[in-house]
């Protein structure tokens, strides 16, 4: 004998709490509600405009230096500590929960070039324009103890970057020339060369972790491998790379940071021409960081502002500014994916979140469930010309907006220049020059 019964799932019909309104069954049935997609629109229109007004990333502010933020560092275990170094060779060891200082101690001699953390994360390494390499344990010392390095190494060479292999005792610095070094020796293991004066930044690739990209200043970006015994390639570009960062997804990709206002993300197997030119700035582009995702970044400019930009687009998504905050030096991306670390030359360390609008704190059921629905409806309607509009317009400052203004005329002046002289040439005579090709002079292997 068979028995037949009627079942209902209890969140269907339950409350959350005594105070929640009661729950109507609903029949889904698409024929029920021809004005579906009209509601749907009004959701998604009025979800974009609470997106805007909840827009509010500033965090905190983190002041005590005396002079401008040279370097800044995150700790590869804990998410709460941030290494920061000054022009005036001071550094800093913060606690971003609290938002204060736990140590303070002059490192260097003067300005104070980069920092980087070893993979253990129980000892730091800082350079300097004194021409040093100092090693310092990661713990406070006991009472009574005065900071003093673990290590010190004398280059011959002035210094400016320095980068940290991923898993080896092995870092690299970058000057004169680009440099290996041991940890536990006082001497390169391996100097590249190729005929550049000077260069001034160096990263070691975080998923091939033998490759790394050095940024000179003949405006050209070399790779070099540890496995080899010279330098791999070199692009030259138009104007100066400042920085560069690492995709820490894809081994093959990275993005630079140049002194023409643009960012440009290339892939080392076909360096002729850029794969996503990024622009957006109106002043150069000093800083940039990966996110842990690997689909986003985020820069610092000249022009007082941060923005953020997804990978495979070539505009922001998000603009950051203040009043107070003066030309921006350097940028990162926190590890939990969640907050932008930024330092400017006003002395001050600011905390950002990564999402404008994303609510800080542990959220409800309801709550996640009601933030995934109306993020599934800004994306279905993201082409609408009403939900584009609110969803991309932005406040900025009045020197970022004239400046834009201008730029804007500057290429479409060029633009317009250069139909005129295809259309009143021969046929052939003015070769069409893609935007991502016209900013690299040559390849050199």
């Amino acid at each position: 004998m068979k028995v037949k019964i009627l079942t209902r799932n209890p969140d269907e019909y339950l409350r959350e709490t005594k105070r929640d309104i009661h729950k109507l069954p609903r029949n889904y049935d698409p024929s029920l509600h021809p004005f579906e997609a009209a509601r749907e629109y009004t959701r998604a229109l009025n979800a974009v405009k609470l997106d805007r007004i909840f827009a509010k990333p500033f965090i905190g502010n983190l002041e005590g230096h005396k002079d401008g933020i040279s370097a800044i560092c995150k700790h590869p275990m804990h998410l709460s500590v941030l290494l920061s170094g000054a022009f005036d060779g001071e550094l800093k060891v913060w606690n971003l929960s609290n938002r204060t200082s736990e140590r303070s101690f002059l490192a260097h001699d003067g300005i104070l070039r980069g920092i980087t953390f070893v993979p253990s994360g129980q000892h730091f390494l800082t350079i300097g324009d004194d021409k040093t390499i100092k090693t310092w344990k990661a713990e406070k010392p006991s009472f009574g103890e005065e900071e003093e390095p673990v290590n010190t190494i004398i280059s011959k060479s002035q210094l400016i970057g320095i980068s940290h292999h991923r898993k080896d005792p092995i870092f690299a610095t970058c000057g004169d020339t680009c440099q290996l070094w041991e940890e536990t020796r006082n001497e390169p293991i391996r100097t590249f060369k190729w005929g550049v004066d000077s260069l001034h930044d160096v990263k070691y690739n975080p998923v091939e972790t033998n490759l790394l990209a050095a940024c000179s200043s003949d405006r050209s970006i070399i790779l070099y491998d540890a496995r080899e015994t010279g330098p791999l390639r070199k692009i030259v570009m138009r104007l100066q790379t400042n920085k560069l960062s690492w995709n820490p997804m894809e081994a093959v990709t990275f993005t630079c940071a140049n002194e023409d206002y643009n960012l440009y993300t290339y892939d080392i197997r076909t360096l002729k021409t850029p794969v996503n030119v990024h622009m957006d700035h109106v002043g150069a582009v000093i800083d940039i960081d990966y996110s842990p995702t690997g689909k986003e970044f985020v820069s610092g400019s000249y022009d007082k502002s941060i923005r953020i930009y997804e990978v495979n687009k070539g505009h922001s998504r998000e603009v950051y500014h203040t009043k107070r905050m003066q030309r921006l030096t350097n940028v990162a991306w926190s590890l939990d994916n969640k907050y932008i670390i930024s330092g400017s030359d006003e002395m001050n360390l600011r905390v950002w979140k990564a999402r404008a609008s994303e609510k800080l704190g542990v959220l409800k059921p309801r709550e996640r469930t009601s933030l995934n629905y109306c993020n599934a409806l800004k994306e279905k309607f993201a082409a609408h010309p009403q939900v584009r509009r609110i969803a991309r317009h932005r406040q900025v400052p009045k020197h970022i907006y004239n400046a834009q203004a201008e730029i804007r005329t500057i290429r479409e002046k060029s633009k317009r220049k250069e139909a005129n002289r295809r259309a009143h040439s021969k046929q052939g005579a003015v070769p069409f020059v893609s935007e991502r090709e016209k900013h690299v002079v040559r390849q050199d292997e």
